[in-house]
């Protein structure tokens, strides 16, 4: 099997952005760009993996702390070419190497097998596209055959040379041993005093290596970004592209400009999806299940034919079959909800587990609790699960009844079949079967009169 190395540009400051942040590390999808880029480079399963980083320092190596990809800094940025440099120490010789760029972040993993695929071959593989307006790219200069004979930058180009739309993405696919040679003859005699790694096209030609153009399927997988304006658009057109996908398999977006996916959404038959929601990390819906407008859902999963209410947030849940949750519910990591349950407005849950058929509908937080099923938790309810230092848990056994505006004390159990009266500070465990109250004594003070306000004469 033949090496494949990955080389990935990452070292440009992006002054444009207008941010102390290294550009590559700007999100993309709720991701850094430059994640996606590995991404899509790690797809192909490659031998090595060398990025280039240079402004921002150890920033951008320290935003990937579980990759194994190898950091080469370059130091000071010299061109394209001068950075490629930098990686050839870290590559296997016998292979290809495919060079990427990290402010690039959408090309598919598709598109790089075609482009890697053409290289085996012995060929130098280079990504290009026709633009409507090519200012600012490298074009395409090739022979009156067809062949392409190099790449000139747009300040180098002549005036016939602009008119020219087929253009260079810098992505490309080259045999290494070809290309640590071709890069230690670069010269920098040019407009910009820099390497250009597109001058290896020429190089190629001279040695009679045939030059290969490769077509990506759209123009927004060699969309780069060097302003936060690009960013936003960039941004737009990848969330189209996951609205359609999840369209074509069956899913009902309300409009499907007004969805933002961060991550991965995975869905069953009949799911529907209301406006201006967010979805992060992983989240798995199951059949027919209904998001309502303004939810956040994070790493969740969501079993059929549950219904969220508009303005919920979920982090870090799993939520059962026909459950009935929001408007404005919130669980929080670790919450785990039974088939049949129902949070309901202004209703926190945090690491709970709430049982079948359990119900709280009305401005409860219950926390690091565990109740069992068809408990019904009135309005007002709060698990006092903190005493400053320590965290304790609250048990509510199955067939419990807590009256309203409930405060249970953890560590504390509710023993099967109780009920709580309104208004009950439970610091003690209650017995099964029984009432338990706790509450001061009504009283009326007859004659009793309202304070007065005071004249401020």
């Amino acid at each position: 099997m033949t090496a494949l190395n990955v080389v990935v540009l990452a070292a440009g400051q992006g002054k444009r952005m207008y941010s102390n942040l290294p550009k590559v590390l700007h999100k993309l999808a709720g991701k850094p760009m430059l994640q996606h880029v590995m991404d899509s480079a790690n797809a192909l399963s490659p031998s090595k993996m060398c990025v280039i980083y240079g402004h921002g320092g150890g920033t951008v190596p320290s935003a990937f702390p579980e990759s194994s990809a190898i950091w080469a800094k370059q130091e000071p940025q010299l061109g394209t070419g001068h950075a490629v440099m930098q990686a050839i120490p870290h590559l296997e010789q016998d292979g290809l190497t495919l060079i990427l760029y990290g402010d690039v972040p959408l090309t598919r993993a598709e598109t790089l097998t075609a482009l890697t695929d053409v290289a085996k071959t012995g060929k130098l593989a280079v990504l290009t596209i026709e633009l409507a307006d090519p200012t600012g790219y490298g074009r395409i200069v090739r022979d009156g055959k067809g062949n392409i004979t190099g790449i000139v930058e747009h300040k180098d180009a002549t005036p016939e040379q602009h008119k020219i739309r087929e253009v260079n993405t810098g992505i490309m696919a080259v045999p290494t041993q070809r290309l640590s040679r071709w890069l230690s003859q670069l010269k920098n005699d040019n407009a910009q005093k820099e390497y250009y790694l597109t001058d290896i096209i020429a190089m190629a030609v001279s040695e009679n290596v045939p030059v290969a153009a490769v077509h990506p399927s759209a123009e927004w997988e060699t969309l780069g970004i060097n302003s936060k304006v690009q960013l936003a658009q960039l941004e737009r057109t990848h969330q189209s592209n996951i609205a359609q996908a999840l369209l074509e398999r069956g899913v009902t977006l309300a409009d499907p400009a007004r969805i933002d996916v961060r991550g991965t959404l995975t869905c069953g038959n009949d799911v529907f999806i209301d406006i201006n929601c967010v979805f992060e990390g992983n989240v798995t819906l199951g059949d027919n299940v209904s998001i309502a407008s303004g939810c956040v859902l994070k790493n969740v999963t969501i079993a059929n034919d549950t219904q969220i209410a508009p303005y919920s947030v979920l982090d870090d849940a799993i939520v059962g079959a026909d459950c009935r949750i929001g408007p404005y519910a919130r669980l929080r990591p670790g919450t785990k909800l039974a088939d049949g349950a129902h949070v309901g407005n202004f209703v926190e849950l945090k690491n709970t587990e709430l049982g079948k058929g359990s119900k709280a509908n009305h401005l409860a937080y219950v926390g690091d609790a565990t109740v069992g099923s068809n408990v019904n938790i009135g309005a007002g309810t709060i698990t006092c699960n903190y005493d400053g230092a320590n965290k304790y848990r609250t048990i509510i056994e199955d067939d419990v009844f807590i009256g309203s505006d409930t405060q249970l004390v953890a560590p504390v159990t509710v023993r099967k079949g109780a009920t709580l009266g309104a208004g009950t500070t439970l610091t003690k465990d209650a017995p099964a079967g029984e009432l338990t109250i706790s509450r001061a004594k009504q009283v009326t003070i007859p004659g009793w009169k309202r304070p007065v306000k005071t004249s401020k004469k």
